[in-house]
């Protein structure tokens, strides 16, 4: 349990969170580049996902943020 996390769909405050990379335009996907990184978000019980566009010095903003309740 998590506190400051409450899901907006089902009311439950317990979450997972991991990265997701993806690819940006044309020349980052031609270079296999990654280029754009995203913070998830799940509810373990509906898993309800948010994203959070993230670089990796704001990544433990995020998750500083969700356990000392915002």
């Amino acid at each position: 349990m998590n506190q400051g996390y409450l899901c907006p769909k089902c009311g439950n405050n317990a979450f997972e969170s991991s990265e997701m990379r993806a690819t940006g335009g044309f020349f980052t996907k031609v270079f296999n580049v990654q280029s754009k990184r995203f913070t998830t978000v799940s509810c373990t019980r509906c898993r309800y996902t948010e994203l959070y566009k993230t670089d990796s010095s704001t990544l433990g903003n995020i998750f500083d943020f969700m356990a000392n309740g915002g």
